[in-house]
């Protein structure tokens, strides 16, 4: 993360010259030391997050690969004549442990055409989906899997 903020504070700065590079060094110390003093950061999620870019990566194209199946079938089920959805609510439980993997699990939901996450308590999420055929297999999708590795790395 050091890193990455050295080189955000070369791209603002637009010119590179021996005085930013240095004032960019220790400004970015000094807010890397108050992310790991206040904000409970540290040397070892970056490199916990650094392992686990690669399923990162691989869960964003999972989750771009769902969003463009979805469009794809909410799109049959709107210029379909013949087609009435038929609209559920479905609660299911999941084993993921940490806050991070279930907010982007519930995200990742939202974000995909016709289901909405209404509730995440504990442990049990409740999902409105647009039809009965989009919540099928929705707790054991590919995102599930991906953030049980990632909860793994961690």
């Amino acid at each position: 993360m050091y890193i990455v903020f050295v080189l955000f504070w070369i791209l603002l700065n637009g010119r590179f010259n021996v005085e930013i590079l240095i004032f960019g060094l220790v400004i970015s110390a000094v807010v890397y030391a108050f992310l790991c003093r206040f904000l409970d950061y540290s040397v070892r999620k970056d490199l916990c997050l650094l392992k686990s870019s690669g399923l990162l990566i691989w869960y964003m194209l999972v989750l771009l690969k769902e969003i463009v199946e979805a469009n794809i079938q909410v799109l049959r089920f709107v210029y379909s004549p013949k087609y009435i959805p038929e609209p559920a609510i479905c609660y299911f439980k999941t084993d993921l442990h940490s806050g991070f993997a279930k907010v982007l699990l519930a995200n990742s939901i939202t974000l995909t055409p016709g289901t909405i996450t209404v509730s995440v308590n504990g442990d049990e999420f409740c999902v409105h989906a647009l039809d009965t055929s989009l919540a099928e297999g929705i707790e054991e999708g590919g995102f599930v899997h991906i953030l049980r590795k990632i909860e793994a790395m961690w």
